[in-house]
């Protein structure tokens, strides 16, 4: 590696933490400090800004294009060393370029996939929980099918009726597949927000069903929507990883954690950081996503007593 990306390294890290720093110092009320008091919360932070950072500096991070085989006669399998900061996989190519690019398809398709589910979520839950009735038991019993029946078994089939799926594709089927956790969610809170006397005084004032959902009844459901979006992109990136490992996934040579894993499983034993490092990559963004939501939780409820 060469000084220049020693250096964008290290300044990613200075970035992560003056990020984290910065975000504290923002959360100056009530629910900041709640939040900065949950003890894995600030380590959390700063684990997401740094590999963030990451995929959005990889041109500046990495040494070497994602794709490029260097020399697959002489250079593969390589172990760690001042050249190659992770080694090199079977195909010679870099392990740590392919992980810092690996991050941009990673977490782009978690984040992206849970704004899908947490949309779809959100709206089926405040339709059902403000109209109830007959259209409530109609989405409810929508929602038990699709909880009932397996995700992974669902993105198989789809996959094996298309020879290809795109990565707009991919993304849309994992959050179209995802939402039904939230949508039970987003009801409960409705069902309590819809007898408050500000939505009964936005009714009687002459306001739509749709304005009022929109205008006064989803902004007072934030709290669980937010909650369930940083606790679900966790699991979508692992679902994510599952598939790209399957080969269903992320098309290789477009480097995913995933499909770095099913690299270099035939040389777990010869060369393990070809796997070991994008799976250590995946278990910490996954480990900080759910801390940062376990703390958001803690922020954000409601009976919390005020700091």
């Amino acid at each position: 590696m060469t000084a220049g990306t020693w250096l964008a390294l290290a300044g990613a890290l200075v970035l992560a933490f003056a990020l984290a720093a910065e975000t504290r110092r923002a959360a100056a009320g009530p629910a900041g400090r709640r939040f900065f008091r949950h003890p894995t919360a600030a380590p959390g932070l700063v684990v997401l800004a740094f590999f963030v950072t990451l995929a959005l500096a990889a041109p500046l991070i990495a040494p070497y294009p994602s794709y490029l085989q260097l020399d697959p006669v002489h250079l593969a399998n390589q172990p760690p060393s001042g050249r190659f900061l992770l080694g090199t996989d079977p195909l010679s190519r870099d392990v740590w370029s392919r992980l810092v690019y690996g991050a941009r398809f990673s977490l782009g398709i978690g984040s992206l996939a849970m704004l899908v589910a947490v949309s779809v979520g959100a709206a089926v839950g405040a339709v059902a929980g403000y109209f109830r009735r007959w259209v409530d038991a109609l989405l409810m019993r929508l929602v038990d099918v699709g909880l009932a029946i397996p995700r992974v078994f669902v993105l198989l089939v789809v996959v094996a009726l298309w020879d290809r799926v795109s990565l707009p594709v991919l993304v849309l089927l994992i959050g179209l597949t995802g939402w039904f956790g939230t949508s039970r969610l987003v009801r409960a809170e409705v069902l309590s927000l819809r007898e408050r006397e500000f939505v009964v005084a936005a009714r009687a004032l002459g306001g739509g069903s749709a304005r009022v959902i929109l205008r006064h009844v989803l902004p007072n459901a934030a709290a669980p929507i937010i909650v369930s979006a940083a606790l679900g992109i966790g699991s979508v990136m692992l679902l994510e990883a599952g598939l790209s490992f399957l080969g269903i996934g992320v098309p290789s040579p477009k480097p995913s954690w995933g499909n770095m894993i099913a690299d270099g499983q035939d040389r777990l034993a010869a060369a393990p950081w070809t796997s070991l490092f994008p799976g250590l990559a995946i278990s910490l963004v996954v480990m900080a996503l759910n801390a940062v939501g376990d703390a958001l939780r803690d922020a954000l409820d409601p009976h919390k007593e005020a700091a």
